[in-house]
């Protein structure tokens, strides 16, 4: 919910605003608290680091990873702050410098985020004696602005989240009707009233703080709503609900179990594109005392249930918003201007979140089931719309947020879309049963600080002097004094100055005697007569005079105002100009922006590119050095082998060498043995060829005589060359062929011979042909057995008889 009055924007058919082009944008500023162990000898999972980071540490039985084991994370924030930070360091820091920003006219929004149970609403409302962020802002904001506030009613509201400014008249009557009017929210100021003591220790804040340079030429007003958020309906906790009178007790909350809750309310868009919650109570408050004593009352009708992680956990999202309404007095500093563009709107929305937790942990049943499933719904739709926000700004794409999803993302898209400030204290507890919960809330705090929002643009000037309240005061402070001195104000208490009376009175004539002595004088009465129709005529020229001179004095003051008015517009043209030469130049400076942030973007793609590659090229160049290692030794093993084989084939050619030497002298004497055989042959055959014929020799017998004789194989010799091998061996290789011839014995027994001389003639003369030479021949070479010529031969010979 924003201010009513601003500068013209676009209409609502156009596409969504962007934030304004003239401001700069800055990250959501997100803090982390760690609460004390409670007991304090519990096991701890959360170590603060040191002013911005804290570790998780895994505890002992949790759940391995896909590594097999569970590492400690690291998270960072904008700050950190341990067991033993109070509230006000923690106010100082945070809050501080969103309540500066509300009384400047800008717009803030704070929320506690966290698992059940980790300090979230102790940090936005405090406890007895130690009030939280919610009271010390009330109390900043009205130790600010205490001596400038307005009277009630001078502002009013209307129903579209505008703001009106009423006359002191009007406002006067709007008092009186509101005092007369019964069931009406804080219709008397709490000072007259005693404060509640159940929060009079909160809001009882020592330290006096305030915000300096607050505008001293405007008047301020503040006016608070509360509301929460349950099951995704939004209800108003300030409504007054009718009783019934005669069941007075049956609505109230707490003491009924049918109790039924006020009617929900809607969540509409203004003119300027701005979401409110239609119909909530707003009420003007005007100390410390009596806001907080309206947010109590609320703070009662909050929904709270006892669950397995928390006695009293909220089972609803609490909205408690500060709306301040601020406008400038007039040229005099007396009253405020009548115009309602020149009333400037900021708010201070301070939201507690619900906590987030697992129904298996809170063993929640039935309602109470249906209530965490709600709170689980909208703080995942809030982390939904952080990361889609985020991807938008770091990837430059245009996807839709899901703000309409839920109620809380609804109500709050406006400064996400750049209209204030966002802060956000992620509460956890370090107790390791919290472990699972509290990393899951670490994630998206830290990835919700990724996301950037729009800074808010100061209000604007009004143009009218400067420390005019403070000018008209001192002037009736002195004109008081003076009229003091002088005795007092004249005609029971007239404004004119005490000192041009008397000289009025002295530039007169004096009065004469007006004492009668004789009752026939008639000087005296005529004397006085004249005198006075003197002091008559002098009065009316006087008059005259005093008229010419204001008639002349308002000439002179109408061509001032029509030169100044003059040398304004000349002025407001040429800021006019200014201001168009400004947007141009900041358009084009968030243009440029925009480039470096894509190109910062690009820079970091390619740096993350860059990285993978130099990791490839490291693990290649890595593997390129192995193979080559691999290379290298499996060169040298191949050196070592070649050596070993050549070592082997010199031993083999040696081997070798000496098995060729020694077969070829087995074949040199093979083939001298040949050699001799075959002399031996041709010996025989010159001795047959030479022989006389007288000494021939006896016809071998016929076949069928012969008897079985053994076979008888002829070989040939195969003549060959031999040739040195390539590994210094030899190798044979053969010219001739090798004939193996092989004869059969013939059938028959061998028949004995006669002497010659007892053999028939005709006999000799039929078988005298066997003696020629060439049969003779052809007997020697087929070197039968029992030849007694030597090897290869067979001599036949004239067998002896035998003896009977």
């Amino acid at each position: 919910m924003r201010s009513a009055m601003r500068p013209a924007k676009p209409t609502r058919r156009l596409p969504p605003k962007k934030p304004s082009g003239t401001s700069q944008k800055e990250p959501v500023g997100v803090y982390c608290r760690v609460r004390p162990l409670s007991p304090p000898d519990q096991e701890c999972c959360i170590e603060v680091i040191n002013e911005t980071t804290v570790q998780l540490h895994p505890p002992d039985g949790c759940k391995t990873n896909r590594n097999g084991e569970y590492k400690a994370t690291q998270y960072s924030f904008k700050e950190v702050f341990g067991t033993q930070v109070t509230q006000k360091e923690l106010f100082d820091i945070v809050s501080r410098p969103l309540v500066e920003d509300l009384i400047r006219g800008k717009n803030g929004l704070l929320f506690t985020y966290g698992v059940t149970g980790s300090g979230k609403t102790h940090t936005m409302t405090g406890s007895p004696g130690d009030g939280g962020l919610l009271p010390r802002s009330l109390s900043m904001i009205f130790n600010s602005i205490g001596d400038f506030q307005a009277k009630r009613y001078v502002f009013k509201l209307d129903e579209k989240n505008g703001m009106d400014v009423q006359n002191e008249v009007d406002a006067l009557l709007e008092r009186q009707k509101r005092e007369v009017q019964p069931q009406v929210v804080h219709r008397t100021p709490l000072s007259r009233q005693r404060m509640d003591p159940e929060f009079a220790d909160m809001i009882n804040i020592q330290e006096h703080c305030k915000v300096e340079d607050v505008d001293e030429d405007s008047v301020y007003s503040v006016f608070v709503s509360y509301i929460e958020i349950y099951n995704n309906y939004i209800y108003d906790l300030l409504e007054e609900v009718p009783l019934d009178p005669i069941k007075p007790k049956w609505n109230t909350p707490g003491k009924n179990a049918e109790f039924i809750p006020p009617q929900s309310r809607i969540l509409r868009e203004d003119l300027n594109h701005n979401m409110y919650v239609a119909g909530c109570t707003e009420v003007e408050v005007k100390s410390t005392e009596e806001a907080f004593d309206v947010f109590w009352k609320g703070q009662k009708r909050r929904r709270i249930a006892n669950t397995q992680l928390n006695r009293e956990s909220s089972r609803s999202h609490s909205v408690f918003m500060i709306k301040l309404a601020q406008a400038p007095l007039d040229a005099d500093g007396d009253h405020v201007l009548q115009e309602r563009e020149q009333i400037t709107l900021s708010q201070l929305s301070l939201v507690d979140l619900a906590g987030s937790e697992r129904t298996n942990r809170t063993r929640a049943e039935g309602n109470r089931l249906r209530e965490a499933g709600n709170i689980n719904q909208s703080l995942m739709t809030l982390r939904t719309c952080i990361e889609v926000l985020r991807e938008n700004q770091l990837c430059g794409t245009n996807k839709m947020v899901p703000y309409r999803d839920s109620k809380l993302t609804h109500l709050f898209k406006n400064y996400f879309d750049g209209e204030g400030k966002v802060r956000m204290i992620v509460c956890v507890n370090p107790k390791a049963d919290d472990y699972e919960e509290s990393l899951q809330v670490m994630r998206f705090a830290e990835m919700t600080q990724e996301v950037e929002v729009a800074r808010p643009v100061d209000k604007p000037i009004c143009g009218l002097t400067p420390g005019r309240r403070y000018r008209n005061q001192a002037f009736k402070e002195e004109l008081t004094r003076r009229l003091e001195d002088r005795g007092g104000p004249l005609n029971g208490g007239d404004a004119e100055d005490q000192a041009v009376v008397e000289i009025l009175i002295q530039s007169f004539p004096p009065l004469p005697s007006c004492e009668l002595l004789d009752a026939n004088d008639d000087q005296s009465l005529p004397k006085l007569i004249e005198v006075l129709e003197k002091r008559c005529r002098i009065r009316q020229m006087m008059a005259e005079e005093f008229n010419k001179n204001v008639c002349s004095f308002r000439a002179m003051l109408q061509d001032l105002n029509g030169v100044v008015t003059a040398k304004e517009n000349i002025a407001q043209g040429r800021m006019t100009e200014k201001d168009k030469v400004i947007a141009s130049q900041k358009s084009e400076i968030d243009r440029l922006d925009k480039k470096i942030k894509t190109l910062e973007y690009k820079i970091d793609i390619l740096e993350k590119t860059t990285t993978i590659y130099e990791d490839e090229k490291r693990t290649i160049q890595q593997d390129l050095e192995n193979h080559q290692q691999k290379l290298h030794r499996q060169l040298s093993d191949k050196r070592r082998l070649e050596g070993r084989l050549q070592g082997m084939m010199n031993e083999n050619a040696m081997k070798w060498e000496k098995e060729c030497e020694r077969r070829v002298a087995a074949k040199q004497l093979e083939m001298q043995n040949k050699l001799w055989v075959k002399d031996e042959k041709l010996k025989q055959l010159k001795a047959i060829v030479t022989e006389p014929k007288g000494d021939k020799p006896e016809r071998p017998p016929r076949e069928k005589d012969r008897e079985p004789r053994v076979p008888v194989r002829s070989v040939s010799p195969a003549p060959g060359d031999v040739y040195k091998t390539r590994g210094g061996g030899q190798s044979v290789q053969f010219t001739d062929i090798e004939t193996l011839r092989q004869q059969s014995p013939p059938s028959g027994g061998r028949k004995r011979r006669s002497s010659p001389s007892n053999q028939p003639p005709q006999e000799e003369t039929t078988d005298a042909d066997w003696t020629d030479v060439e049969t003779r021949c052809s007997v020697a070479v087929e070197m039968r057995a029992g030849s007694n010529l030597g090897p290869g031969y067979e001599h036949h010979v004239v067998s002896k008889r035998r003896r009977p």
